[in-house]
């Protein structure tokens, strides 16, 4: 193989990754409404392993009545179940918005190779916004970390949210 097919192969490879990215990406945004039909804020999850999608969730904080219940600890749980073992090797989180701390330790806890996020969140994010908790050194297990899949999309649903929710208070 010479320089210019094996560097056509690699664009290829990460065209395929991004699509892909995208299509997971649209999955966790289709989460995050069903936590906008419950007047929870938008942020939906998926994990995905070999290609197949092994788990859901979506924020669920007021509906629960429980700080855990975030999109990423609803998805890491159900995984978990799914293949039977709290190690969650070999799979990829996607996340419409960048985990907050309780997540981004959850992450890294289960040991799950890589996050996909959607839009990133400068207040609380805890993959680079604030802090990076998914890729300190010290820590016996890093997280590759992917920014920005869909991002505009993602953060559109959340100001949305956001402006909708003011509104309504506004007008109490």
């Amino acid at each position: 193989m010479n320089k210019e097919e094996n560097i056509g192969q690699h664009e290829s490879g990460e065209i395929d990754r991004l699509r892909d990215d995208e299509r997971y990406m649209r999955l966790a945004m289709a989460q995050a409404g069903k936590a906008m039909l419950l007047d929870e804020v938008p942020v939906g999850c998926v994990i995905v392993r070999e290609g197949k999608v092994i788990a859901r969730g979506y924020n669920r904080r007021n509906t629960d009545r429980s700080t855990i219940s975030h999109a990423e600890m609803n998805a890491i749980r159900k995984a978990s179940r799914k293949l039977g073992d709290w190690r969650l090797e070999g799979c990829t989180i996607y996340v419409t918005l960048e985990p907050c701390q309780m997540c981004s330790g959850a992450i890294v806890q289960s040991r799950i190779d890589r996050c996909v996020i959607g839009a990133m969140n400068p207040k609380a994010g805890c993959a680079g916004s604030v802090l990076n908790l998914l890729q300190i050194a010290q820590f016996n297990h890093q997280v590759e970390i992917t920014k920005g899949v869909l991002g505009e999309e993602c953060g559109k649903m959340l100001n949305g949210f956001f402006r909708d929710l003011r509104i309504r208070k506004s007008r109490l």
